[in-house]
């Protein structure tokens, strides 16, 4: 599918309103010292490269993280085929690393996966893909700090762009939205999950481990049985 772009109502109570249409080589993982009586980990995401000063500990939204394909499709909760298709026809292209030339590995950003877990909650809310086409194109134009302050109301049908609780009320008090995405809300569940997950250095190429606390409790189990 490919969205055609529709007219972006002005107003105060929304700024987007979307009408009805249809329906390098990579080094070896890093790996911090055992400290006293701790088990060694693997190398812990955030994570500080060999040689690198301690101010570049990197953090899932850095601009110096990427996340490969099947990352993405993990921390967004759809399918390499979506992923996939929607990368080919424009809807949401890895900003990081497209797939060209042939044969090369995408690279998304935190704000790329951000904008696909939205995209993913709108289609559930049963939003077309037309429809949502206008309001990525929106949403990629908000500054970061912007971005975290939007909610996004929607009936199925139209899409609103609130930058307040009153706005939302409003909205609510008039029957129009009856699904809601608080942007600043999923920008912190993206971020706790990407940090379970791996990553890469876009300036290196080397990967970036994930913690997760269950691995590691059941490394320690395995220990000590």
């Amino acid at each position: 599918m490919s969205g055609t772009g529709d007219e972006t109502r002005s107003g105060a109570l929304c700024a987007v309103h979307v009408p009805r249409a249809g329906r390098g080589p990579i080094g070896r993982p890093w790996r911090p010292e055992p400290d006293g009586d701790d088990l060694p980990r693997l190398g812990r995401f955030p994570a500080v490269q060999p040689g690198q000063p301690a101010i570049e500990r990197l953090t899932p939204t850095s601009a110096l993280v990427g996340y490969r394909g099947p990352t993405a499709c993990a921390a967004a909760g759809i399918t390499y085929r979506q992923l996939d298709y929607w990368a080919r026809t424009g809807l949401l292209e890895p900003s990081v690393r497209t797939g060209h030339p042939a044969g090369a590995q995408r690279l998304y950003s935190f704000r790329d996966i951000l904008l696909l877990k939205i995209v993913k909650r709108l289609l559930d809310a049963g939003v077309s893909l037309q429809n949502i086409r206008v309001a990525v194109t929106h949403l990629q134009s908000a500054d970061q700090a912007g971005l975290a302050g939007l909610t996004l109301m929607c009936d199925g049908a139209t899409v609103y762009e609130c930058t307040s609780p009153q706005q939302v009320v409003d909205l609510l008090n008039g029957g129009q939205g009856v699904f809601g995405i608080a942007v600043g809300a999923v920008r912190q569940e993206l971020e706790a999950t990407l940090g379970r997950l791996h990553g890469e250095r876009t300036d290196t190429g080397e990967t970036l481990f994930g913690h997760d606390p269950a691995d590691e409790l059941a490394q320690r189990r395995n220990r000590a049985v």
